[in-house]
């Protein structure tokens, strides 16, 4: 249930804020952002896998922790960020 090395490389040079960026929250909840789309298709053939579900809940409450982080810190990033991956609104 993980995302491919060529798709987490393809999220760090689209998202990074800087060369050598892996740990902003900007790359961080892109990062999550494609492993939950990944869990949720897997969820569609698998309905009684509730051990992955449960890793499913703490990446979207992981993300919403980043996205509240990064809203309080700087706006403009914030909604940058949820208008490139398509989220909320």
């Amino acid at each position: 249930m993980s995302i491919t090395p060529d798709e987490k490389q393809r999220l760090l040079t689209e998202f990074a804020t800087k060369e050598g960026d892996t740990g902003s929250p900007e790359v961080q909840v892109a990062i999550l952002t494609s492993r939950i789309a990944t869990l949720t298709e897997h969820f569609k053939t698998h309905k009684k896998d509730n051990h992955s579900r449960r890793g499913l809940l703490m990446m979207v409450a992981q993300r919403r922790k980043l996205l509240d982080y990064l809203r309080a810190k700087n706006e403009g990033r914030y909604t940058d960020l949820i208008g490139r991956l398509g989220i909320r609104r």
